[in-house]
């Protein structure tokens, strides 16, 4: 591993970046990724490559009729589940045609001896690619993570673009069912919680320019405009193809929580048995959905390192 310090112009000198200055390129590279991910999360109808969750619900018991008697609790079907599944997050990576290192791309630093050399690609990922990545797969939610995803429950979250619904969380409507309504509509559910998919936003930052070899072999400070493709060549790269184990990929089974978990609940009741009187010769019986919620499976969105 090698962190280098890199030189920049004061006035007429050379000096070497302090930590912090350092630290701030880092968080520039962080913006850069942020404004042109090559990781990108999006909403589909199915089918989506990060795989499936599933979401369940209880639904009435078909109901049982006689021309005689109510049929009795133990001879209605017993309710039943419901099972919705979720595959609408896809995962599209894109890897960019990058700049070689030419022995002159990158910023100059002083060695050992004294001597002013330009960085390599490894000093480069050591100092600045690498630590950006660390930055983005945090399992905060800050503008060090923009370009990157969660899940939130609502729609409108500050600091972060919604694109859409990505899973639901259901169950049984009880109040929905009566007896007067039998035979009620097996599947009547509510809605308890609705989970969005979102990108964070980045935020800029100010950063002291580093020092370059010209092609005429000569030393001069970096346009921003310059430096600011290089940064985000390359961590859109790094994010998308690294072979030093800093692609940032996401899952729903390896890697850190991102936002909220998708909860799947369920009534846990064995059925409400009700009864509804028509005529002498119409008697009719259902069993409806209760008992309480309890948490079947949660889901997360994960953000990791390949």
């Amino acid at each position: 591993m090698a962190v280098r310090t890199p030189l920049f112009l004061d006035g007429s000198d050379l000096k070497e970046l302090s930590t912090a200055q350092v630290t701030e390129i880092v968080n520039q590279t962080v913006y850069q990724y942020s404004l042109n991910p090559s990781v990108v999360l999006n909403i589909v109808n199915n089918s989506g490559s990060l795989g499936t969750i599933t979401d369940t619900r209880l639904q009435a018991g078909a109901s049982a009729t006689s021309v005689s008697a109510f049929p009795g609790e133990g001879s209605t079907a017993e309710p039943s589940v419901v099972t919705v599944n979720y595959s609408k997050i896809n995962e599209t990576v894109t890897t960019d045609t990058i700049t070689a290192d030419d022995g002159k791309a990158f910023p100059v630093y002083y060695t050992s001896s004294g001597h002013i050399q330009a960085m390599s690609l490894q000093d480069m990922k050591d100092t600045f690619l690498h630590p950006a990545i660390d930055k983005l797969i945090l399992g905060s939610l800050t503008t060090e993570q923009g370009g990157t995803y969660h899940v939130a429950t609502s729609a409108a979250v500050t600091g972060s673009t919604n694109l859409g619904l990505c899973f639901a969380d259901t169950k049984a409507n009880v109040s929905a069912y009566t007896a007067a309504g039998i035979p009620e509509a097996l599947d009547q559910p509510t809605t308890v919680q609705s989970y969005y998919l979102q990108r964070l936003d980045g935020a800029t930052n100010t950063y002291q320019l580093p020092v370059q070899i010209r092609s005429d072999n000569d030393l001069q400070e970096y346009t921003d405009t310059d430096f600011e493709t290089l940064l985000q060549n390359w961590i859109r790269y790094t994010a998308a193809a690294s072979g030093d184990g800093y692609r940032i990929r996401y899952s729903y089974t390896t890697g850190t929580n991102r936002g909220s978990g998708m909860v799947d609940g369920r009534l846990n009741g064995s059925g409400n048995y009700q009864q509804r009187y028509i005529n002498t010769d119409d008697y009719r019986a259902q069993e409806f959905p209760n008992g309480t919620v309890t948490t079947i499976s949660t889901h997360y969105l994960k953000i990791g390192k390949s």
